[in-house]
C-alpha cells in the first residue's frame, strides 16, 4: 500500500480529475497494455482526464491471452495498442494515443501533465515504487466475460486491482470516475457508495468494494488456487 501511494505521489496525483470533455463515443475503446509500463499509464491517466470508459486487454510480459493477439493486429512488439472501433483508428505510441484521444473526445490539445518533459521521468519512478507489479503474467482460469472495474488512474488502491487484473489478464471494462466525472451519480445508485475501487463480476454476480477484499476474490476465483478447483 505504502509503494502503491508513493507511485501515485511520483505522479502529483495526475490522473484524478476530469477536465473539460468533447464528443462522447458510442461504443467502449479497446486498449492492450499492461500495469507496470509507464508509457500505458499515460494511456490510463488521459482515459481518466477524458472520463472515457475502455475494455481493457491485460497484456503482461508472457502473457499468452492478449499480447499474441495485439502483436498480430498491430504488427509489433509494443504497447499501449489503441483500437477505437467508433472511428476505426488503431495506433501505438503513447503521445499519439493521447493526442488522438484529446483531439477526438477533449476540447484542446494534450494538457501539460501528459506532456513528455513532465510525463516521462515521474511516470518512470511510479513504476520503479511498485518494483515490477502489474508486469508478468501468473496462471490463470479465464472468465467467459469481462469483469468490469470502477476507478480512476491516481488512486492508490484501485491500481492493487488492476494490478491483480493485469497479472491474471483478465479482460475488463474500466468504467472511470474520477472527481468531477458526470458518471458519479450512476455510480453512487448502482455502488450504494462513490468509493473506489468497485468491482462487478457478471460471472458469478460478485460486486464488491474494497481493493484487498477485490485481490483476494480475483486470486481465489481466477487465480492459481482456482486452476486446481
Amino acid at each position: 500500500m505504502a509503494t502503491s501511494w508513493l507511485a501515485s505521489s511520483a505522479r502529483l496525483g495526475f490522473g484524478m480529475f476530469v477536465g473539460e470533455l468533447g464528443p462522447r463515443p458510442e461504443k467502449d475503446l479497446i486498449l492492450y497494455e499492461f500495469e507496470a509500463c509507464p508509457w500505458c499509464r499515460r494511456v490510463r491517466e488521459a482515459l481518466t482526464t477524458l472520463d472515457l470508459v475502455a475494455e481493457i486487454r491485460p497484456c503482461p510480459k508472457e502473457g499468452e491471452r492478449f499480447r499474441p493477439e495485439a502483436m498480430a493486429r498491430s504488427g509489433k512488439r509494443q504497447f499501449p495498442f489503441l483500437v477505437d472501433p467508433n472511428t476505426g483508428a488503431e495506433m501505438l505510441e503513447s503521445g499519439d494515443i493521447v493526442d488522438y484521444l484529446f483531439a477526438t473526445y477533449g476540447r484542446g490539445g494534450m494538457p501539460l501533465s501528459l506532456s513528455a518533459p513532465l510525463f516521462i521521468g515521474s511516470s518512470q519512478a511510479a513504476s520503479l515504487a511498485r518494483i515490477g507489479q502489474g508486469m508478468r503474467a501468473r496462471p490463470s482460469v479465464a472468465p467467459e466475460q469481462p469483469l468490469e472495474l470502477f476507478g480512476f488512474e491516481a488512486s492508490p488502491y484501485v491500481r492493487l486491482a488492476r494490478e491483480t487484473l493485469c497479472e491474471l489478464e483478465l479482460p475488463y471494462r474500466l468504467t472511470n470516475v474520477g472527481k468531477r466525472s458526470p458518471r458519479r451519480e450512476d455510480f453512487l445508485r448502482r455502488s450504494g457508495r462513490v468509493m473506489v475501487p468497485w468491482l462487478s463480476d457478471p460471472n458469478t454476480g460478485v460486486e464488491m468494494h474494497e481493493s484487498a477484499d477485490i485481490v483476494a476474490y480475483l486470486e481465489e476465483t481466477y487465480g492459481q488456487s482456482a486452476q486446481g478447483a
